[in-house]
């Protein structure tokens, strides 16, 4: 018999269905046990309480009220439905809604449908040893945590992008919708395809306050609200009723708004695939929601001092003081859960009624089980992995002739450029599973080859010549000057099972490291969780870096990444600094095929020497540092006077050329030169190893000698993150030359003279060493002294009246050691 669903009583099931979530959701803040006390007719005692409930009541009603349609929607129309929660720490929404349709079960066996299960979903809730109040990783379902306010558009717009045939039903908190990056996402639209990518569903959640303050939003006229979405190019439709617990009203208007948001959806796709329609400038008119859904709807109404609890900031958190220890608000607690009429809803034993399970989306119909929400495929099924081109057909052929010197074709002297090569074939080979991300600086950075073969995505009017690069299809999403839209868009298209690259500004990278914290929370909770499948690598790139400024000055020089990540969990975490163009290519196939890691890779874009061959190259990557025994006088393990190290593209040269400087004035001194690439491998937290990558003590000596052997190194970054790393080896010796937070615009080489990386600041601090050390007489380090400091005067009096760099910077060339 056909269903109708649009009957009154089918509209009856969805009442249920939210009545059902909206109880669980309430009841598990603030009990730990007795979930269905009057269905089983138990009376509460302080037992069954939590000694202090935590978690947020405000927008569950709401999103729990917007679930059930969904589920409705899902049903009528067979769609593949995702859900994204935006308003702030929500989390009981999706944990209850897959706990009554049986997804929560399947993942988690012990949390049965039952009294004893849902005794042990309550207590797990929000509690020691639990789950968090966020729709967090460990909630199937979920791929959008909602802790950090902002980025659900943005997360709904990358999971649905190459995915044709999947809607992201998302609902945007109005406290969250005044954030910079939320009213930056409601551009996205100006980039998906109806054509090749799916649909994002918005509904903005207007419930009138954040944690004590009314939201901007819900003071806004209906006409204004209107004006605003229209002249971003949506089409709003508004769901609000006066009377607010008139709740079948509200079900009827919504299952109309919603019914007439997926024809509209449907035909905007049918016409792009059909018939070609918005290919050519027009922007489709997507369906937006706006849903007066009153702050902490249907709970309690008032506190103890008559103030209002719904439909005010008071919802907000936990709306009743009751706990374990103050039972004065019991029979108020007890009257809000019976008014969801719960023996309606669960047999006595604690399982759904069946008319009521009935209403649940079947199989990988069922949001909680769409596989785009778990790494985008079922539950154990092997992920499809990257066609990879291989790397090797696209580097620099590097011998003892060329060694550190600039190529004479200069576009292979850049790195980024050189990469740029192997980008344009993996997307070539990769149509829908590949993409690269940025706030407009693609170009800039130097990645040119890729526009050989693909565009900018951009769904706007395109405007000759002067729109470069820009069609309705494109691997590329640039077009955006906005690094919280890129990196959002990224985390959800790596969180859906495909791979990309988001390439920043160094400094810029540092406007969204909150986000990548949050994606690194996210992966790290997913891999403790049986059913979750695994993630690719999500893949940063920072260039324009602090040591290879043109004309920008100070405010774009800022390595702080390298820290921030440095302090994570570094199972997840690898940072990556390969010295020139061979190196770069060879971290890309290693990230490439390494999963569920942050992969945050440094990289140049400006001319720079080239330095290790093909097989070096490999090696670097492979291992994540070596020692150079063509920049060495001793061979690894051997005791040396002293270590040079260096780790990034500026650090490198700077140290090799130091190392020239001294063997050419003490050809004695017994020299060792490790290159670092990947800086994780030197990492010993709290005197403890990262089982995966960090190298033994006995490794690490190898490479830098006993404790007290004199290491001078060459570093990217700020000095006393080198400076922790031998800290925690407790090896004494290390005098590390890296950023020193002093800049500004000025020549390349003077940059590097700001923080005494450059060459004869470290030539120098070696022969100082090498002379407390009885290495060098000190006559002979006096004379080697005042010979860098000639030259550095040199250099300051040159930079500051002809604006240029010296020839002993600009016309040095590495020379084979003297051994």
């Amino acid at each position: 018999m056909a269903v109708d669903y649009d009957s009154k009583e089918y509209l009856e099931k969805v009442d249920a269905w939210w009545r059902a979530s909206t109880y669980l959701s309430g009841g598990m803040i603030f009990l730990k046990n007795n979930p269905l006390f009057s269905v089983t007719n138990t009376p509460l005692q302080a037992s069954d309480i939590k000694v202090k409930p935590i978690g947020h009541w405000g927008t569950i009603s709401g999103q729990t009220f917007l679930y059930a349609h969904a589920n409705r929607l899902i049903n009528k129309y067979g769609l593949n439905m995702f859900y994204i929660g935006g308003p702030g720490h929500g989390g009981q929404v999706m944990v209850t809604n897959s706990y009554l349709d049986g997804s929560y079960t399947e993942d988690y066996p012990e949390i049965t449908q039952d009294l004893e299960g849902m005794s042990r979903l309550y207590k797990r809730f929000s509690f020691p040893g639990g789950i968090g109040s966020h729709m967090t990783a460990q909630t199937p379902g979920s791929l959008h945590e909602g802790g950090e306010l902002g980025y659900s558009l943005s997360h709904a717009s990358g999971a649905v992008l190459d995915n044709p045939d999947q809607i992201a039903f998302t609902v945007v908190g109005d406290g969250e919708a005044e954030t910079g990056p939320a009213m930056t996402a409601w551009h996205s639209i100006k980039f998906l395809n109806p054509k090749n990518d799916g649909a994002v569903l918005p509904t903005l959640d207007l419930n009138g306050f954040k944690i004590s303050n009314p939201t901007i939003f819900s003071r806004m006229s209906d006409e204004e609200i209107n004006k605003f979405f229209e002249g971003l190019g949506w089409s709003p439709r508004f769901l609000e009723n006066d009377d607010i617990h008139d709740y079948m009203t509200y079900h009827e208007k919504a299952a109309k708004i919603y019914d007439q948001a997926i024809a509209d959806i449907q035909a905007i796709q049918k016409d792009a695939r059909e018939n070609g329609r918005y290919q050519d400038g027009e922007i489709a008119a997507w369906p937006v929601i706006i849903a007066r859904l009153p702050k902490g709807w249907g709970g309690p109404r008032k506190n103890t001092h008559g103030e209002p609890i719904e439909n005010s900031f008071r919802a907000h958190q936990v709306p009743l003081g009751l706990a374990q220890g103050n039972l004065a608000e019991l029979p108020q607690f007890e009257e809000w859960m019976n008014s969801y009429k719960p023996a309606e809803l669960f047999n006595t034993d604690g399982s759904l009624k069946a008319e009521v399970a009935d209403f649940a989306p079947k199989g990988d119909k069922r949001m909680a089980m769409n596989p785009v929400a778990n790494g985008g495929r079922p539950r154990g099924e092997k992920p499809e992995t990257l066609d990879l081109p291989n790397w090797k057909d696209f580097t620099n052929k590097i011998t003892a002739d060329n060694r550190g010197s600039e190529l004479d074709d200069a576009n292979r002297n850049m790195d980024m450029n050189v990469l740029s090569g192997y980008l344009a074939k993996l997307a070539q080979k990769n149509p829908t599973s590949f993409r690269f991300f940025g706030p407009d600086e693609t170009m800039s950075n130097r990645l040119w080859e890729m526009f050989d073969v693909t565009n900018r995505q951009w769904m706007e009017e395109i405007k000759e010549p002067n729109d470069q690069f820009v069609a309705p299809e494109g691997r590329i999403l640039d077009s955006q000057l906005s690094e919280h839209q890129a990196e959002g868009w990224l985390e959800a298209y790596t969180l859906t099972g495909r791979t990309g690259i988001f390439a920043s500004y160094e400094s810029f990278l540092r406007v969204v490291d909150s986000m990548i914290t949050q994606h690194f929370k996210w992966i790290r909770q997913a891999a403790a969780e049986d059913w979750r499948n695994d993630y690719p690598s999500l893949n940063l790139i920072s260039t324009s870096t602090v040591f290879q400024q043109d004309h920008n000055g100070y405010t774009h020089q800022d390595p702080g990444l390298l820290t921030h990540l440095a302090e994570k969990k570094s199972d997840f975490v690898r940072q990556y600094l390969p010295g020139d163009a061979n190196t770069l290519l060879a971290v890309f196939d290693r990230a490439f095929t390494e999963r569920q890691k942050i992969n945050h890779i440094v990289a140049s874009k400006q001319p720079r020497q080239q330095w290790f061959s093909v097989d070096e190259a490999e090696e670097l990557a492979t291992n994540g540092l070596k020692t150079i025994d063509w920049a060495s006088t001793v061979a690894e393990g051997e005791k040396a006077d002293i270590v040079f190290a260096s780790a990034g593209v500026e650090p490198t040269i700077e140290t090799l050329a130091a190392i020239d400087l001294i063997n050419e004035a003490f050809p004695q001194v017994k020299m060792r030169y490790v290159n670092v690439v990947e800086l994780d491998r030197l990492q010993k937290k709290n005197g403890k190893l990262n089982a995966e990558r960090s190298l033994s003590d006995a490794e690490f000596s190898k490479f830098f000698g006993e404790s007290g052997t004199p290491v001078v190194f060459g570093f990217h970054g700020y000095e006393d993150l080198i400076e922790s790393m031998f800290y925690e080896r407790k090896h004494l010796g290390l005098h590390v030359h890296g950023y020193r937070e002093d800049g500004d615009i000025t020549t390349v080489y003077d940059m590097r003279v700001y923080s005494e990386l450059d060459r004869f600041h470290q030539a120098q601090d070696a022969v100082q060493t090498l002379v407390s050390e009885g290495v060098i007489a000190a006559a002979d380090g006096k004379t080697f002294d005042d010979k860098m400091d000639a030259i550095l005067a040199k250099h300051f009096k040159v930079t500051r009246d002809e604006g240029r760099d010296i020839e002993e910077f600009t016309d040095w060339k590495w020379t084979a050691l003297k051994k």
